[in-house]
């Protein structure tokens, strides 16, 4: 009798396993091979480890769950309806997503610095009727208000589907000590007071909605990066923000996500004019001591090494954008999002290894080139 009972449980077992191994088929079909690996280890350290058929086929019933949990496909929220604002639309990301939303049947709110700069002329020439381009800088509160007024008035009582916090500026990259004071206020302003600001005024269309607020951030948020210093802190002050606010809206019903994707070649590493500015800035703003020490071309060294970062970019932004769509129409969205080359790898380089081997790491990757400051040997 037990010998029956065995073979009967030893060919339920190979049954659900030929089950397990259909469904991690179709699993592995869009999505990520690391899900696909751990799920086929755990499945051979389950044939080896446990001898008893009863627990084999318990644990393989919980498996082919998993499984199938993971696989399963994703039904996306209806577009209809719902309206989406997106500050900093003349270029880049917000420009890109802008016009993807548009596609995708969204009622597109897009927020420009400037309604007459070619990157907003051309959004709404390319535009459907569903999307509005708005006049938003995003430190003038009184355009901050306007816009609330525009959108509220035209939202109705469906409210405000999603905000997405794109805005923000690199301005320039360069040593800590040598950047200037009005550019680290600059990107306070911008990159943490200005989204703080217009995630206030816009929250209550957004709880009216129980919708959501998406925040662009960096990896120089969460990895001190070299060259960052005002830039990496401005988008840190943005991660704790949000993350504190994710806790207090959801009881509201609201969704707080961060986006920090990888590099992606964008409008926001500026133009050759524009570095030329901030270096004459830089130049003319340090004291001769400081001067002294670093050197004049260990300074002007500083555009190489945007030049770099910009060429090494990606140009494709889907990845961002697919990210941003899920983000915002899938019922259960992430608390974070990490699109593109290295955008998971940092990070977690910098979580779980010591800080002496991670700055080995990162020091040489985003200290490129060859010069020196003055007094360590530079010229």
């Amino acid at each position: 009798m037990e010998g029956i009972v065995e073979d009967c449980l030893g060919f339920l077992y190979d049954l659900l396993m030929v089950i397990c191994v259909g469904l991690l088929l179709r699993v592995a079909v869009g999505r990520s091979g690391r899900w696909v690996v751990l799920l086929v280890v755990s499945g051979v350290m389950l044939s080896c480890l446990v001898h008893s058929s009863v627990l084999k086929v318990g644990l393989m019933s919980v498996l082919c769950s998993v499984v199938h949990y993971v696989g399963r496909e994703e039904v996306m929220l209806s577009t209809l309806d719902k309206a989406v604002l997106i500050t900093g639309c003349d270029s880049g990301f917000g420009h890109d997503l802008a016009r993807f939303l548009d596609g995708a049947g969204m009622r597109v709110f897009a927020g420009v610095l400037n309604e007459l700069s070619p990157g907003a002329l051309k959004l709404k020439k390319a535009a459907s009727p569903n999307l509005t381009i708005l006049q938003l800088d995003i430190t003038n509160s009184s355009q901050i208000t306007q816009a609330y007024q525009d959108i509220k008035s035209q939202t109705g009582k469906a409210g405000l589907w999603a905000l997405v916090n794109n805005a923000g500026v690199l301005g320039y990259v360069c040593d800590g000590e040598i950047q200037p004071i009005k550019m680290y206020k600059r990107h306070v302003d911008v990159n943490f007071i200005g989204s703080v600001e217009i995630t206030q005024v816009f929250l209550p269309l957004i709880r009216q909605s129980k919708g959501r607020i998406i925040s662009i951030s960096s990896l120089a948020g969460e990895v001190p990066l070299p060259g960052f210093a005002g830039y990496g802190a401005s988008k840190a002050a943005m991660i704790v923000y949000n993350g504190a606010i994710r806790q207090e809206l959801y009881r509201w019903g609201v969704r707080v996500i961060i986006i920090q994707p990888g590099a992606f070649k964008t409008n926001i590493f500026g133009s050759r004019e524009q570095w030329n500015s901030v270096q004459e800035d830089i130049l003319s703003g340090l004291s001769q001591e400081v001067m002294t020490s670093y050197g004049e071309e260990y300074i002007r060294s500083m555009q190489q090494r945007l030049a770099n970062m910009s060429s090494a970019s990606r140009s494709d932004t889907g990845p961002f954008l697919e990210d941003l769509k899920h983000a915002i129409l899938s019922p259960r969205p992430k608390h974070f999002y990490y699109p593109g080359a290295a955008a998971w790898a940092l990070p977690l380089l910098y979580r779980h290894c010591p800080t002496s081997l991670s700055d080995r790491i990162l020091s040489p990757i985003f200290m490129t080139g060859d010069a020196q400051p003055a007094q360590l040997g530079g010229s």
